[in-house]
């Protein structure tokens, strides 16, 4: 996913979006009606580092912990899963001879094996060095890491424990060495047990894609640079997939959302992703006033997006918190999705609408709780 880069920010906002009707903006044409929502921790921004997956998972399971434990006040340490899946990003990278991926992005599913295998943190116990002036930045830190697993791939013979201990120490250097123990409301945990206490089973949790170079309802591994574990991803028709985040969401529960950003019709500066139709030959005037007023969305279909994804015009750029559902006055759907990009940058607190063209096409993959997923559509992906 994409490095994205703003200012962390921790203040406890209420989402001023959810009142009814609302819209993306000021002055804007849009009038938003939220037919469904699940409860979400506030708006936080991954600052100067590229890791939405981690804050975006977290967003995704904080609300898992609410609707499971009804804690309200879960807000768990993004810099943990990030402290812990470095190293395996690193042995990994050295293992391949430097022929894999070694950067700050990753996937729903490290977040997923990092709670199962070394359980979890709440912020207030690991913060991984934050400045709470700038917020994160992870670019020396990045680099660092990077110039160590080269200098070690280069050579002909390598010791691998010396390796570990080098990227532990930078690691250490720049997060904070792990927490091991730590007392949290006057309790003393570990990872394992506090992971205990959240309600959350690592395997009940499933990743959802839907490409065409694959069979449908086989899993797969799912070609991106940030899927360096080479994970499965569950393969499912479009329509199924969709059906599948309405039914979530209907239903009460989030979905971990990794999709693409990069195209001139995502504005998150306008609360909007929207793709219009004939975008390429509208003039730009007509193409901001689709960001004040609705127009009509292209149709996506199996092919187009499939296209986009062959193409390099769909990439896992970033990730995101799919918590709602909203409609405009016409009745056209949009979802409503959390980013961790802070709350400054929009008239939305950092929310914005998707459509469901959007979705339709920018759409990766999805990760959420098994029984989210229809009956009939969990019996074909033969998940149990």
């Amino acid at each position: 996913m994409k490095r994205i880069t703003l200012i962390l920010n921790f203040t406890l906002l209420i989402f001023n979006c959810l009142a009814q009707p609302t819209t993306n903006k000021k002055d804007s044409e849009y009038k938003f009606t939220i037919t469904k929502s699940i409860e979400s921790t506030p708006i936080q921004s991954q600052g100067k580092t590229g890791t939405c997956w981690s804050f975006s998972t977290l967003s995704f399971f904080e609300s898992e912990v609410m609707r499971i434990k009804h804690i309200k006040d879960v807000k768990l340490s993004e810099m943990y899963v990030v402290r812990k899946t470095y190293p395996l990003k690193a042995d990994n990278y050295i293992r391949m001879h430097g022929k894999a991926s070694f950067a700050e992005g990753g996937e729903p599913t490290d977040v997923i094996n990092c709670w199962k295998n070394y359980g979890m943190v709440p912020l207030e116990a690991y913060n991984g060095k934050l400045d709470e002036a700038t917020g994160y930045n992870h670019k020396r830190m990045d680099s660092v890491l990077l110039l160590q697993v080269n200098i070690m791939v280069a050579k002909d013979k390598i010791d691998p424990a010396d390796c570990r201990r080098q990227i532990e120490s930078t690691l250490e250097t720049y997060l904070g060495p792990e927490p091991l123990n730590f007392e949290y409301k006057g309790k003393r945990y570990t990872p394992k047990t506090y992971a205990a206490t959240l309600g959350i089973n690592p395997d009940d949790y499933v990743s959802i894609a839907s490409f065409t170079h694959h069979p449908f309802y086989q899993p797969f591994i799912l070609e991106i640079p940030d899927n360096w574990a080479s994970k499965q991803y569950q393969n499912a028709p479009i329509d199924e997939l969709m059906a599948t985040i309405d039914n979530a969401l209907n239903n009460g529960y989030g979905i971990a959302w990794a999709a693409d950003v990069s195209e001139p019709y995502f504005r998150f500066k306008d609360g909007l992703a929207l793709v219009p139709e004939n975008w390429s030959t509208k003039s730009d005037d007509d193409k901001n006033k689709c960001f004040t007023k609705p127009c009509k969305q292209q149709t996506i279909t199996q092919q187009i997006r499939q296209e986009a994804f062959d193409n390099y015009e769909t990439q896992d750029d970033h990730g995101m918190h799919i918590i709602g559902l909203a409609k405009d006055p016409n009745g056209n759907k949009y979802y409503l999705v959390k980013n961790s990009w802070g709350t400054k940058r929009n008239d939305c607190d950092g929310y914005f609408y998707a459509s469901e063209a959007y979705v339709r096409l920018k759409t990766v993959s999805i990760t959420l709780h098994k029984k989210a997923v229809p009956l009939d559509i969990a019996k074909k992906l033969n998940i149990k």
